[in-house]
């Protein structure tokens, strides 16, 4: 499912023109974005939470050359998945 076949649901479901529903998710992306952006958690009761996690150094290889190298920590996001979600989905 793509973003173009979501816009389409949610303006059928939502009695909405598709830009109108567009609009909307564009809004929604934007502020989840934002907000764990600046480090924030975002919590979708039953959906699931988006949150900044690090990732230490680690030991990595150069598949081209075989040299090992270390892999520096940085940040990732990090979802998990909530309890209604993933009770629907087992």
């Amino acid at each position: 499912m793509t973003k173009a076949d979501i816009i389409e649901v949610i303006a059928k479901k939502a009695h909405l023109t598709k830009k109108a529903a567009r609009e909307s998710i564009d809004a929604f992306l934007d502020e989840v974005i934002r907000q764990v952006e600046k480090g924030e958690k975002v919590v979708l009761s039953g959906f699931g939470t988006f949150k900044i996690g690090k990732v230490k150094d680690k030991k990595g290889r150069n598949p081209q050359t075989g040299d090992d190298l270390i892999i520096k920590s940085h940040k990732v996001v990090r979802f998990i998945v909530g309890k209604t979600f993933k009770r629907l989905v087992k």
